[in-house]
């Protein structure tokens, strides 16, 4: 696509009951394929920006757009289908269905997007030769793919909830603390995998931790106390 994947511009944000804004930034452009570390300590606005751009807040003021698409101006029904179609996401708790096979987790957002399946089959035949090619990149053995998917390790399931995210090549990932429980060794191995996957299908990288120790393999780092124009609020 022609211009940034997103673009912000004067955005404001401020929780109901408070007088001024937890989030104000000026300027805000990442473009296809970017990869970018954003950090701030608690209260820096990092969780906010993230629900904003994955269409879960509105902001209060100014221009926020995701793949050119006045994201403040559709319906949330609207916003959870862009959500759906064109965001993966990483959260710190994974947030995988415990009842389901690690296969079928990572098969999810290809169930209620069929723009995301017929990327994912595009890739691979089929949705399902997708997402095993995905666990296999990830170094997650077929032996562990019909397991329930808490059945696995801590770093397991990370990388099971990374290839959620990436199915179907959506153009905007978001990793919110995704390696806050892993050590040194394994952070540094699932930062390797998450972004050597997200350049081969061109996806904006939005990677954000407080831990400034992971940003040196990033291209590009937001410090959100440089970015943020509100202070004082938590995020």
């Amino acid at each position: 696509m022609a211009g940034p994947v997103i673009a912000l511009r004067d955005l404001v944000f401020r929780w109901p009951g408070q007088t001024g804004p937890c989030l104000d930034i000026a300027a805000l452009r990442v473009e296809a394929g970017e990869q970018v570390f954003v950090h701030g300590p608690s209260g820096s606005g990092k969780s906010t920006l993230l629900n904003l751009l994955a269409g879960v807040l509105v902001p209060d003021g100014g221009e926020l757009r995701a793949l050119d698409v006045d994201l403040p101006r559709l319906s949330a029904a609207a916003r959870d289908r862009f959500r759906v179609d064109h965001v993966g996401l990483i959260f710190q708790q994974f947030n995988l269905i415990p009842y389901l096979s690690v296969l079928d987790n990572v098969l999810l957002p290809c169930r209620f997007s069929p723009r995301r399946r017929q990327r994912a089959s595009a890739d691979g035949g089929d949705a399902r030769a997708a997402a095993a090619a995905l666990l296999t990149h990830l170094d997650l053995a077929e032996s562990l793919w019909q397991r329930p998917a808490t059945a696995l390790s801590v770093g397991q399931q990370q990388r099971v909830a990374a290839a959620r995210a990436l199915i179907g090549r959506p153009e905007i990932v978001i990793a919110d603390e995704p390696t806050s429980a892993l050590d040194a060794a394994r952070q540094a191995a699932f930062l390797d995998l998450l972004r050597r996957e997200c350049a081969a299908a061109d996806a904006a990288l939005l990677f954000v931790s407080h831990d400034q120790r992971l940003a040196g393999v990033f291209p590009r780092q937001l410090a959100m106390g440089e970015i943020n124009r509100a202070t004082g609020a938590a995020s």
